[in-house]
């Protein structure tokens, strides 16, 4: 490699294999566990496991370390029934002439529709922003690089936090979504990838028998 400055590697624990196979294993039954939900509680929810879980989101690997992200948090009632309202109005154009039929089809077995009461009734929403000018420092215009697979990254690791800390998720993609920016006081050059539903899971919810079912190993891996 070039010359650069250096830092030694963070030191990793030095499990034995069997060790290694077995929290892997453990980690695998947690993440099993976890099921995109669409009925959540207004139950609080400490402001602290926001926080840590978007730290852990921005350790993710991306293009030139530019870390092209930015999570913006709703939390306040006004503002998640202005998304919810310009949400919604996306969602009934979506499901009354823009979807195909094939589209809608694929969502039949889930249940979805253009009502989306969890926007208000979560007590957070994460609206995750993509940086397309940015770098490091702020204020910087720099371009950046990579940032749909860099913001998938982080966003994994965001949901797999919240998790990991007991709450439920919901992915939501209104489409189009630049009313996003307006919203959040965000800029034009950042591009809204997704809202992040957060929260403790209703008393009566329930998840749809067709997301239970995950595609086995041999469907999703090959060893060349």
């Amino acid at each position: 490699m070039k010359p650069h400055e250096t830092l030694p590697y963070t030191e990793l624990p030095d499990y034995s294999d069997a060790d290694r196979i077995e929290r892997s294993r453990v980690f695998y039954e947690a993440m099993k566990t976890r099921r995109t939900c669409r009925y959540f509680a207004d139950d609080p929810v400490p402001r602290a496991v926001i926080e840590n879980a978007i730290l852990a989101a921005g350790t993710a690997p991306n293009g030139a370390n530019h870390q092209p992200w930015h999570f913006a948090v709703i939390a306040t009632p006004e503002k998640k029934k202005a998304l919810r309202a310009a949400a919604e109005e996306e969602e009934r154009a979506f499901y009354e002439s823009k979807a195909g039929e094939e589209w809608l089809e694929a969502l039949a077995p889930l249940g979805t529709d253009a009502d989306k009461p969890f926007l208000e009734t979560a007590p957070y929403l994460i609206v995750i922003f993509g940086q397309r000018k940015g770098g490091m420092k702020p204020g910087e215009t720099k371009q950046n690089y990579y940032v749909s697979e860099s913001v998938g990254i982080a966003t994994g690791i965001l949901i797999t936090a919240l998790h990991d800390a007991g709450l439920a998720t919901l992915t939501h993609t209104p489409n189009p979504m630049k009313f996003l920016n307006r919203l959040c006081d965000r800029p034009a050059n950042e591009k809204p990838m997704m809202i992040l539903v957060v929260g403790k899971p209703a008393a009566n919810a329930t998840v749809p028998v067709h997301a239970t079912i995950k595609k086995p190993l041999d469907q999703i891996a090959s060893w060349l």
